[in-house]
């Protein structure tokens, strides 16, 4: 059945792609781009993928060229006469922009999902949402993985005494929380006021975290303000150590030095986002997350239950 697969991967994704492509047992495809000198580009699928099951691995993080070509390798998939189309977008860009939250903005999260399906995608294979109620954007399948499948056995094998997870801000309550239940441990939480987005005017922790090792938990880290600020914080109040979990590696501006100069022990994150490899990254442990969307890809084509293969939060 293998034969009748292919998978390729977007330029920015081309590690990743090549990891699930090993784990599902296959060698990934051949993509060429095509680069003019006004920055125009154009994907070429150099083998051939008529009748079959295209899996196109991309992460939508800045800049949009990263959308534009996973849209432009899926209408070259469907054009080359593929049979279904699958993007597997580990990292969905622009998930920040859900809703209305003032007059006369876009909601960019649904204006993705209309541009994924007018190129004609058959499913979605995500990881750690940003709003979870973008799923339902979609009029295709979307599978939604967690990311808490490689951390919360992580976490057990590391037996740290005193654990305590935290939530670095009240709209990661929900998150932090399903991490201390599935663990066995207390929450804190952090309380953050901002005046402007990438701001933070105060934070107070709430929560008892005097002689507990703690782990924060967040879906991204972007600016990073809110973790290293969530780590005082935490220390201050009696904490003895404080680590950082997040799955998408954004860490836009100056993040990496900031991580690099702040009080935590170390930040792990997921692959779903590569690494500047010209940035300081002695802190920053990443897990690989091929394995797991290699196991659900197998699955999915063979029409199995992919239930089984995450923790929900």
């Amino acid at each position: 059945m293998n034969d009748m697969v292919k998978i390729l991967a977007g330029s920015c994704s081309q590690k990743l792609g090549e990891g699930i492509a090993r784990a599902f047992g296959i060698e990934i495809g051949n993509v060429h781009i095509q680069r003019f000198s006004d920055g125009e580009f154009s994907p070429s699928i150099e083998e051939t993928v008529r009748g079959k099951d295209v899996i196109i691995v991309q992460s939508t993080f800045p800049p949009a060229d990263n959308l534009m070509e996973l849209l432009l390798l899926i209408d070259a998939a469907k054009r080359a006469s593929a049979k279904r189309i699958v993007a597997i977008m580990p990292y969905f860009g622009f998930a920040r922009q859900d809703r209305k939250d003032k007059p006369r903005v876009s909601i960019g999260a649904k204006l993705v999902v209309n541009l994924l399906t007018a190129a004609g995608v058959h499913r979605v294979i995500t990881m750690d949402l940003h709003a979870e109620q973008i799923q339902g954007f979609f009029e295709v399948p979307v599978d939604h993985l967690y990311a808490s499948t490689l951390f919360v056995p992580m976490l057990k094998n590391m037996e740290i005494p005193n654990l305590i997870m935290a939530a670095p801000d009240t709209g990661g309550t929900k998150r932090a929380n399903a991490y201390a239940k599935l663990l066995g441990v207390d929450l804190a939480i952090c309380y953050k006021q901002r005046k402007v987005a990438n701001e933070i005017e105060s934070m107070t922790v709430i929560g008892d975290v005097v002689g507990k090792n703690v782990v924060l938990v967040d879906d991204m880290v972007d600016t990073a303000g809110t973790l290293c600020k969530a780590a005082e914080m935490m220390l201050e109040n009696g904490a003895l150590s404080v680590r950082a979990i997040c799955t998408h590696a954004v860490l836009s501006g100056g993040a990496y030095q900031k991580i690099q100069d702040s009080k935590l022990l170390e930040l792990i994150v997921s692959d779903s986002i590569p690494l500047k490899e010209d940035q300081p990254q002695e802190k920053i442990k990443v897990v690989s997350t091929a394995q797991l969307f290699g196991d659900v890809l197998h699955n999915l084509i063979e029409n199995k239950s992919i239930s089984s293969h995450f923790i929900s939060i």
